[in-house]
């Protein structure tokens, strides 16, 4: 088993190039989509041009869609302003190498234009705001996002080739924590924590998960910047992987009837000295700042849920007794409610259920921090807990359609106070192109239905 590799000094970089070990270095930022985009470049040339000085992008990769089609409606990139460039800055702190590609090292990259001034719909940004508002208050975020994907014996090109039909997932049964169901696909699995620890990431385990060829691999938490650079880089190396070794592996929502993929996402507060802020004396041992974040994060939930379930397919993991919630509530160690309290001591946290695999991390990490704030400024009042089913309270329910999360996020007074005008104008656009785009599209389901029988 490869040891884990900390993430490269610019000077470990420069040694590398020198030897010959590194020929490229990637530069990258992650989209609307939750998605790597950038650039390879010649080792040197970035070593002598930029990482001093940076590169450019068209300024369209935060105004396309997933099909990468250009499309109206964005006020920072179209036809009418020419499509121009952003600028790329290296965060040399997210420095490292990447084993999946040989020879290879990749850095994140940070969004300004020309001017210097931020691109503030970009994710990453988003997630930056959201944090300084927390150091205002001397506070810093840790997260771990958990990620499931269902793998198949397909390849990528099968796959499409086929339009997704047939496919064979890599275990034919509910493998859920089986040392057997998960040993058949070890040697994907071994090779994903391997590589993903020789690039700096903390593994924590693998284990299998109920729908078939699905599978979990979770890495430790981390500064909330931090994990969701992992978690984006994680996403890419794993698919990367798996073409590498002719299968496929989807993080998609919902792929059939049976379990979706979720994306579990914990969060906890420390002050300047390092102490747990959220964990006290209270009830299931919160503390009362505890109380206000976890009420502000119930408060916002409906109206944020286009921060957690972005995409049609998202809100088709909603349903009742599926272990993806349906009701805004929160309980202690309780998987039926939307927001889970659990852990003691310094790993005393909440956990967002609400998320699918297909969630862009800083978005949904800016809005649980987003809203965690509104219920400390506001010192909210939490509700009584629900320590039974909550699919079958009376709680108010979790948006059922992209649809009707979009319209939560336009008329909402709180995100707009803590995002900004641009940024919720910038994705609610997002959500109304992909809703005209499902609207026009004609689907299987429709044709079996009715081709001869209506």
């Amino acid at each position: 088993m490869a040891d884990r590799t900390p993430p490269l000094s610019v000077d470990d970089l420069v040694t590398l190039v020198d030897g010959g070990e590194i020929h490229t270095v990637v530069l990258a930022f992650t989209d609307m989509q939750g998605r790597l985009q950038g650039k390879r470049f010649a080792a040197r040339f970035f070593l002598d041009e930029v990482l001093r000085h940076g590169t450019e992008g068209c300024n369209y990769l935060l105004a396309v869609d997933a099909d990468m089609n250009t499309v109206g409606g964005y006020a920072m990139s179209s036809w009418e302003s020419g499509y121009g460039d952003f600028a790329m800055h290296a965060d040399p702190a997210t420095l490292r190498r990447t084993p999946w590609d040989a020879g290879t090292a990749l850095l994140l990259a940070d969004l300004a234009w020309h001017d210097g001034s931020p691109v503030v719909a970009s994710p990453r940004q988003i997630l930056r705001r959201q944090l300084d508002r927390l150091a205002e208050h001397g506070w810093t975020a840790y997260a771990g996002t958990e990620l499931e994907f269902m793998v198949f014996k397909d390849t990528y090109e099968a796959a499409w080739s086929r339009g997704y039909r047939e496919m064979t997932p890599a275990n034919q049964y509910n493998v859920d924590y089986s040392l057997l169901g998960t040993a058949r696909v070890e040697p994907l699995l071994a090779r994903i924590r391997n590589e993903m620890g020789a690039a700096g990431m903390t593994v924590e385990s693998a284990k299998g998960e109920c729908n078939l060829g699905q599978h979990e691999i979770a890495f430790r938490y981390d500064e909330a910047l931090t994990s969701c650079d992992q978690h984006s880089i994680y996403k890419t190396g794993a698919k990367t992987i798996a073409a590498q070794e002719g299968v496929s592996l989807t993080f998609m929502a919902k792929w059939d009837e049976r379990e979706g993929n979720s994306c579990h996402i914990h969060l906890s507060l420390r002050d300047e000295a390092g102490r747990p802020v959220l964990a006290g004396d209270g009830p299931y041992g919160m503390s009362p700042l505890m109380e206000h974040f976890l009420a502000g994060q119930l408060a916002a939930m409906r109206d944020f849920t286009l921060l957690y379930a972005p995409n049609i397919n998202s809100y088709k993991r909603f349903r009742p007794g599926s272990f993806a919630p349906t009701a805004v509530a929160w309980g202690p160690d309780n998987r039926t409610c939307a927001l889970r309290v659990i852990g003691h001591g310094p790993g005393h946290r909440l956990e967002n259920r609400l998320p699918g695999g297909d969630v862009n991390p800083y978005l949904a990490v800016a809005g649980m921090v987003a809203a965690g704030l509104y219920g400390i400024e506001h010192e909210l009042e939490l509700p009584e807990a629900c320590t039974g089913n909550a699919y079958t309270g009376d709680a108010r329910q979790v948006p059922g359609t992209l649809r009707e999360a979009a319209e939560l996020w336009q008329s909402s007074p709180i995100a707009r106070a803590a995002f900004g005008e641009e940024v919720v104008e910038h994705y609610l656009n997002m959500a109304r192109v992909e809703l005209d785009a499902f609207d026009s599209a004609v689907t299987d389901w429709e044709r079996f239905r009715s081709f001869e029988r209506l």
